[in-house]
């Protein structure tokens, strides 16, 4: 199954699982999300935000309209792991055929076909940079990103070798109101919501 178990951990070093360890104590206890990444813990200490909200559940209905059944947008948990490299990652939605969902643990990152984030006023470097170095990093081959800030987003795809890791090679910005093409997937942009400052 296209799950990493639990016991993915061993072999892991002893900081990622006490890291790991504390974010799972944390579940539905602190307000934020939690992931861990090489630099440590990472939370978005912002609460809930009706226009990432809206964005994300808008980004799922139009992506499950033109996928096929089998294939969904999923929008929770669990996370996405790569014990090895020290990295735990929740996208805001997760393009993943429904069988590859099956089991215990974590998701295995190899089976998810794209990640999609909306990026957040509190920490927007954490979508922008972070998450460009870590996906590629985790395998996951196309990476969406949707600014409500500035009403613009980018898709990177074409993982490929660099000195500094894997990288995306290919990045293909928009502005909301045209169409954007995720995993072969067109979707509209059009009446997604802006942040109040932007």
């Amino acid at each position: 199954m296209a799950i990493a178990p639990d016991d993915a951990r061993q072999g892991t070093s002893h900081l990622y699982r006490a890291m790991r360890d504390f974010v799972e104590s944390t579940d539905g206890t602190l307000p934020g999300k939690f992931e861990i990444t090489k630099e440590g813990i990472v939370v978005d200490v912002m609460s809930p935000v009706r226009q990432h909200e809206l964005t994300a559940l808008r980004l799922r209905k139009r992506l499950e309209k033109v996928m096929p059944e089998e294939i969904a947008a999923h929008t929770g948990e669990p996370d996405v792991e790569v014990a090895p490299e020290s990295i735990m990652r929740r996208p805001d939605i997760m393009v993943i055929a429904e069988a590859d969902m099956e089991g215990d643990g974590s998701f295995d990152p190899l089976t998810l076909i794209a990640a999609v984030e909306i990026v957040s006023c509190s920490n927007p470097d954490n979508d922008w940079v972070s998450k460009m170095r870590d996906y590629p990093l985790m395998g996951i081959p196309v990476y969406a990103v949707f600014d409500p800030r500035t009403g613009t987003g980018a898709v990177l795809t074409d993982i490929h070798p660099t000195p500094d890791g894997p990288r995306y090679a290919t990045r293909k910005d928009f502005v909301y109101g045209e169409d954007v093409t995720i995993a072969g997937w067109t979707i509209s942009t059009a009446d997604l919501p802006l942040y109040p400052s932007a």
